[in-house]
């Protein structure tokens, strides 16, 4: 199972098949109801079964299409779970992914993966970043709201007696800064480290520097990882740790607030709940800074924001949306045509049609413009999608 994020997302967005077939479903984690997870399952399945059926794919063609996703099901499946899963299936491509969110059931069978329910996870990239300091361990995670995963990190140090290479002659007491593996210097530091020669009593001021000396290094080829990145970066460590960081520190999006405890006391799952209230403002901040703009700009009746579904759809598909808002929970059914700019909007799902709010998602991410998925009351208007142009 992969870790959600909107570079997973592309992934899944640029797999376009004649049959994709997409599955969610909310997931019971404890109690009696547990039982009733395999039970939906295994429902959910017959109906995809039955859709690809519908379009004339032989049965025996079908269940074989399906078997990745019934090979799932066991009893140690069932027994790691988190409130929501959604499953994807095509002919080259089979993904899982247990959300901390419920889901309505539903199945879609389609030219391309249906996406829109994981957009709430997700919006504003949901990524952010978190680098775990200790003086005997350094560890770089990729976090979402889901999880974090753990990164390496080219150059990277993993203690400061991987950053420091202490001279031979240790009865004198002389140590000096090791540099980037495969480099001479640190471009990125604040001042080059050179070689700092220091006693090796536990002077306080003197080991303050080389942990400063350290952190630069790691700081350096944090750099060439994030280097065009804009995700919050959070620190964890033992608070004496955090201002020595910042001082060598050059992330611009390194936030304030840390986390402040022992590593070792750790496991991600436990780290990833302290982060996530952390971050989880931010990407609030951002949703309600746009949905402010949408409101001046549609007040102001300059043809830069929208509520027409019709209108956005073809915006969407020709790259003029910057920043879309659907509603989670809502399908509307239709089908594009991009020769005529048609749009057909049908009441009920026909044979070749697909969720137009999806549509529209995936044609705005794909050209580089946000979607936030909304709950359907804070819609403006109560309007089944908003859109900000880029024109």
């Amino acid at each position: 199972m992969t870790i959600l994020s909107t570079d997973e997302l592309k992934t899944l967005i640029e797999h376009p098949h004649s049959h994709c077939v997409s599955l969610y479903m909310p997931m019971q984690k404890a109690g009696p109801e547990i039982r009733q997870n395999p039970i939906r399952f295994k429902n959910l399945i017959r109906e995809a079964e039955e859709r690809l059926d519908a379009m004339g794919i032989r049965h025996t063609e079908a269940v074989n299409f399906l078997q990745p996703a019934m090979e799932l099901d066991t009893t140690d499946f069932w027994e790691h779970q988190d409130h929501g899963l959604a499953i994807f299936i095509s002919s080259d491509v089979f993904r899982y992914y247990r959300l901390p969110m419920e889901f309505q059931e539903l199945v879609v069978v389609s030219d391309r993966f249906h996406l829109k329910p994981l957009l709430q996870l997700i919006n504003n990239d949901g990524k952010f970043y978190v680098l775990a300091l200790s003086q005997k361990d350094a560890k770089f995670f990729e976090g979402t709201r889901s999880g974090l995963n753990e990164v390496e990190v080219e150059n990277m140090p993993k203690s400061i007696d991987e950053a420091l290479l202490y001279d031979e002659t240790a009865k004198e007491g002389q140590f000096r800064i090791a540099t980037s593996k495969g480099s001479t210097s640190s471009p990125f530091s604040r001042s080059q480290p050179g070689v700092f020669h220091g006693q090796g009593s536990p002077d306080r001021d003197k080991h303050q520097e080389a942990i400063l000396q350290y952190f630069h290094a790691v700081d350096a080829a944090l750099h060439e990882k994030l280097r065009d990145r804009e995700a919050p970066l959070i620190l964890a460590g033992v608070e004496y740790l955090h201002p020595i960081y910042r001082e060598a520190n050059t992330y611009p999006h390194l936030i304030e607030e840390g986390i402040t405890r022992r590593l070792e006391l750790f496991q991600p799952e436990e780290l990833h709940a302290q982060a996530w209230p952390i971050v989880e403002p931010l990407f609030h901040q951002s949703e309600q800074d746009a949905m402010e703009l949408y409101q001046q700009l549609a007040g102001e009746g300059t043809g830069k924001a929208s509520s027409d579904l019709k209108e956005i759809i073809s915006a969407a598909y020709y790259q003029r949306v910057d920043s879309l808002f659907v509603p989670v929970g809502q399908q509307i059914w239709g089908e594009f045509d991009p020769d005529s700019m048609a749009v057909d909007l049908h009441p009920e799902p026909e044979p070749d049609d697909e969720d137009m709010l999806d549509f529209a998602a995936i044609h705005t991410i794909l050209n580089g413009g946000t979607v936030y998925a909304v709950e359907p009351e804070q819609m403006p208007n109560d309007a089944p999608a908003a859109a900000i142009f880029r024109y």
